[in-house]
Formats: C-alpha cells, sequence, structure tokens
C-alpha cells in the first residue's frame, strides 16, 4: 500500500511520484531530479553511489504541454518500435506501443517530436554532407532519362544498313555484343516446386544477364557518342574537311591514340576539352621555359626579347658558317683539322697544344675552359692558405667534365693530387 502512495524527496521533501532516482546502496534514499542533479548528499548517502531510475508511469519526456500525454514508457516502447519495424509501418508500431493509441497518434507524435521537433532539427542536418554523387551520367543517376530513352536510329543509307547488318526500327545489330548472352535465360522456367538454391541460381541468371545488356547498351553509347559509325564508313573526313580546325601535329596524333582507352569513361566533349587543356599546358609550358631563358640572360622585358631573339639568330648563323669554313679548312689543312672547330673561338690562340686537344675532345670552348680553370685553380691556392671557400662552377659543367679537367691540370702540375 504505501508503494501506491505519494512519494517525497527525502532532501526536499518535493513529490516524487512520476520520477525519482534511488539509491542502490543506502536504504529509503530517494531523490527528485533536480536534488540527484546538483549532488545532494545527506546522513551516510554520497554522490558517487550507484542509483536506479524508478519511473511511476506518469512522467512526460516532453512536459506537460506536449500533446496527446505521452508517458516515458510509452516514448520508449515508441523508440524500440521504431526500430524494430521500420519507419512507416505505423500500425504495427501502434499496437507494440499499447492499445492505448492508435497508428495516426503514433505517426504524428514521432513526426512532430522527432523528426520537426528540437530533437530533429538538432540531430537531421538541413543538407546531408559527404552524400555519394552519381557521376557516371552527366543529367543523374541509372534511372535518368539520358539512360533510359531510346537512342535515336542512326542515319545511314539502307546499302550501309545492309553492310552493317543493322536495324534501324530496333536500333540493334544482327551480331551484337556478346552474341551468346541470350543462352543464360532462354532455358529459364519458373517451377513452383523450385527449392530455394534453384530459384537463387535462376535469379544469379537473370543478373547476369542484365550486366550483359547494360555492357551491350553502353557500348552502343561510347560508339554513338564517338561518331564511330560514320568513321567506319568514311564519313566522318568529309565532316572535318568542313569544318576547319588548328593543324594536329603529329606528336598529338600519336597521343590521342594512346589515350583511346579514356574514351569509356569520358563523354566526347568532356574527352575533347581534356585534350584541348593538354595542349594548351603543353604551349604554356614552352612559354614558361622561353620566359625562365630570357631571365637567365637578364633580360626582364619584353620589348628586349625581340632584339635578343635577332642576336641569338646571327650569332648561332655565323658560328654555323664559321664551322662550314673551319671544317672545309680543316680537311685542306690536315692535321690542323683536328681544332677546326675551336680554333676561330676566343681564347684559342693563349692555350697550349695539350689544353687544344682537351678542349677539342670535350667539345669545350676556349674561353669556358678558361673560366673553369681559373677558378678550380682559385680555390686550390685558398684552400693551400686555409682560407675557406665555396666552390662556384658555372652550371654547364658536369660531374664527367669536372673530372677530365682535374684530372688534366694535375697531371699538368697546376694542382697537387691531394686537391683533386
Amino acid at each position: 500500500m504505501a508503494e501506491l502512495g505519494k512519494k517525497y524527496c527525502v532532501y526536499c521533501l518535493a513529490e516524487v511520484s512520476s520520477l525519482r532516482f534511488r539509491c542502490t546502496e543506502c536504504a529509503d534514499i530517494e531523490l527528485c531530479p533536480d536534488c540527484f542533479s546538483a549532488g545532494a548528499e545527506i546522513g551516510p548517502h554520497r554522490r558517487w553511489h550507484g542509483y536506479q531510475l524508478v519511473d511511476g508511469g506518469r512522467f512526460t519526456l516532453w512536459g506537460a504541454e506536449a500533446e496527446g500525454g505521452w508517458s516515458s514508457r510509452e516514448e520508449q516502447l515508441l523508440l524500440d518500435a521504431i526500430e524494430q519495424f521500420g519507419f512507416g509501418n505505423w500500425e504495427d508500431m501502434a499496437t507494440h506501443v499499447g492499445a492505448s493509441r492508435t497508428p495516426q497518434e503514433v505517426m504524428e507524435h514521432y513526426v512532430s517530436m522527432y523528426i520537426h521537433g528540437n530533437l530533429g532539427k538538432a540531430c537531421i542536418p538541413d543538407t546531408i554532407p559527404n552524400r555519394v554523387t552519381d557521376h557516371t551520367c552527366p543529367s543523374g543517376g541509372p534511372l535518368s532519362p539520358s539512360l533510359t530513352t531510346p537512342l535515336p536510329p542512326l542515319d545511314i543509307s539502307v546499302a550501309e544498313q545492309q553492310q552493317l547488318g543493322y536495324m534501324p526500327l530496333r536500333d540493334d545489330y544482327e551480331i551484337e555484343y556478346d552474341q551468346d548472352a541470350e543462352t543464360l535465360i532462354s532455358g529459364l522456367s519458373v517451377n513452383y516446386d523450385d527449392d530455394d538454391v534453384e530459384i537463387e541460381l535462376k535469379r544469379a541468371h537473370v543478373d547476369m544477364y542484365v550486366r550483359k545488356l547494360k555492357e551491350r547498351q553502353r557500348r552502343k553509347n561510347i560508339a554513338r557518342d564517338y561518331n564511330l559509325v560514320p568513321a567506319f564508313l568514311g564519313k566522318d573526313k568529309k565532316d572535318k574537311e568542313k569544318a576547319p580546325k588548328r593543324k594536329i601535329t603529329k606528336e598529338e596524333k600519336e597521343l590521342r591514340l594512346k589515350l583511346r582507352p579514356l574514351y569509356q569513361f569520358m563523354s566526347c566533349k568532356e574527352f575533347e576539352d581534356f585534350f584541348e587543356n593538354m595542349h594548351k599546358e603543353r604551349i604554356l609550358r614552352a612559354k614558361i621555359r622561353e620566359l625562365q631563358r630570357y631571365r637567365r640572360n637578364g633580360i626582364t622585358k619584353m620589348e628586349e626579347s625581340a632584339e635578343y631573339e635577332a642576336a641569338r639568330h646571327k650569332r648561332e648563323k655565323r658560328k654555323e658558317n664559321k664551322n662550314i669554313a673551319s671544317s672545309k679548312r680543316g680537311k685542306e689543312d690536315g692535321k690542323e683539322g683536328e681544332f677546326a672547330a675551336i680554333e676561330n673561338l676566343p681564347g684559342f690562340e693563349i692555350l697550349s697544344d695539350r689544353e687544344k686537344v682537351l678542349c677539342s675532345s670535350l667539345n669545350l670552348t676556349p674561353a669556358r675552359y678558361v673560366t673553369v680553370k681559373t677558378i678550380i685553380i682559385k680555390d686550390h691556392l685558398q684552400k693551400r692558405q686555409g682560407i675557406p671557400s665555396k666552390s662556384r662552377l658555372p652550371s654547364y659543367l658536369d660531374k664527367v667534365l669536372k673530372k677530365r679537367i682535374l684530372n688534366f691540370l694535375t697531371e699538368s702540375g697546376w694542382i697537387s693530387r691531394d686537391a683533386s
């Protein structure tokens, strides 16, 4: 009888008949939610003791102002039902909650409190992040009109239809891709005495056949998008002549052939944009290399580049003429011909015979050789005097040339062997 009467908090003496917290370690200690939250202690009871939630069945989760007066027990049964039966099965959920609730009440309460209420607003975002997007076609998913609408028949003559074995009213060919795909389902039949294994096996055959049909249609779409049929019939050459574009180089043609496997992943327009962007990238890279060459030669304005290019062209032309004349003179002079490539260059007259042979074998101009020789000898003298130095060899001097020149200077006595 005492359990059916009213209950009071032992700390603040407030009525806790609807909801109270009972200590599992102390006898007769029951607190209201406010005192329990504040950590009230009385007698031997301490705030860290274990507790048990006691619901009298009259506690409302959403407060007294909520419509319908749903108790906490009904709320718990409703959440269990939505997890067990799924959203939309309101009749089964109402039966699980209790006979006092109709399917309409269950639906309205769940939608208003858990979806459109404060709890739903806090848990369900307006826009769902990380939503997977279907990129297989530009207009949507697998049921979009671009995939379900049949393609128009090919605009070809009757003779060309016969040549291809094409049936325009069906948009099919006499010999399709995977011609024997229909054998997967041609012998299937539905029998009422089939067991589960036989039914699943027949479903697997149907699924395999559907996938083959999708692959067949995908190949038709690719052929239609890239105009492979007109290309096979030779009609694309006339279209290319009518629409003049920039001249395609041999390298670009070879690159296009290498990129043909991308046809199955990209539409024709996407592939053409991709290829055109690659062409623009090559142009930009060549322009960047040209500007870097101008900067290395001290040119900072585009107005100076034209004068520089004209002077460079003259120097190369003059150098080419000198090389031709030197080669002719070298053939006439016999032995002197071995220095024909460098004998007219500045600094040739100050070199010894051995140095001339070295420059000729290394294809190195006398001026560059003298510069490298001066830097190496200067670094060697500073090291012998104990002066720290950092060698700044020119960029055109690689490891092989440096090693050859060091060995020559060591053998000639310009530097000691420990330095090399």
